[in-house]
């Protein structure tokens, strides 16, 4: 199986100046929706960047080259996820399925800076959710009370969550499956740690950029081939956030 981690768009959070206007489920900014929609074309028309290593002839095949060959999408149940999700499946023919727990850390809270500390918000309810994305496949956990509910996540339980999630994948190793998961930098940052058996903590932190992609191989054995991490060059410069 082969797992690609894609980053959500640029959002209105990412783009503040000061955190305090924050909102607890941004949307994309104009400059996010178009990172969006570069990724979308990339993954559907791109080269995957490994393979121009040429690991073997077959892999260098123009017509083994051409594409990411996507078969399963996924994305979190926030809003920045979902909209980058969009235009990814539609450019790869795939519907989006949301999965809950690949949510960003910290889960869905907003900080008020008033007194009331980080206080939870349920996110987007069902009828919400397929009111603006109709064709998502959406889990049991996404009700018309929401989906999130907690207040503000503690980074041992996104640790713990992340763990679970590379656990799941890592059932599926034997398969032929090219998977995407648009997922935010928080969470993708405990999914590599979990993934490669490192202790959980902030010492290391894996970076992404909007919209980057990092790239897992799981063998049937159990092991991982990381083949690439936070790649963007499908993002002219002025695009890179």
């Amino acid at each position: 199986m082969k797992l690609y981690i894609v980053r959500h768009g640029q959002s209105t959070n990412n783009a503040l100046a000061d955190q305090s206007d924050r909102v607890y489920d941004p949307a994309l900014t104009e400059l996010g929706q178009r990172q969006a929609e570069f990724v979308a074309q990339h993954l559907a028309n791109g080269v995957d960047p490994e393979y121009r290593l040429g690991v073997l002839a077959e892999d260098t095949s123009v017509k083994n080259r051409h594409d990411y060959n996507i078969t399963r999408l996924y994305c979190s149940a926030m809003y920045r996820a979902l909209l980058t999700a969009r235009p990814i499946g539609e450019a790869l023919g795939l519907t989006p399925e949301v999965w809950v727990d690949i949510h960003e850390a910290g889960g869905m809270f907003l900080d008020h800076y008033d007194g009331r500390g980080k206080v939870g918000y349920p996110g987007k309810t069902h009828s919400e959710i397929l009111a603006e994305f109709p064709n998502y496949v959406l889990p049991d956990e996404v009700t018309e009370d929401g989906w999130w509910r907690g207040g503000f996540e503690l980074r041992s339980a996104c640790y713990g969550r992340a763990i679970k999630v590379a656990y799941q994948l890592g059932k599926l190793a034997d398969s032929d499956e090219r998977i995407a998961i648009v997922s935010h930098g928080g969470f993708i940052d405990a999914l590599m740690k979990a993934l490669l058996n490192q202790l959980p903590g902030q010492r290391i932190f894996y970076h992404h950029y909007n919209t980057a992609i990092s790239r897992v191989d799981f063998r049937p054995d159990g092991t991982l081939d990381v083949r690439h991490i936070n790649r963007f060059d499908h993002l002219p410069p002025e695009l890179i956030s």
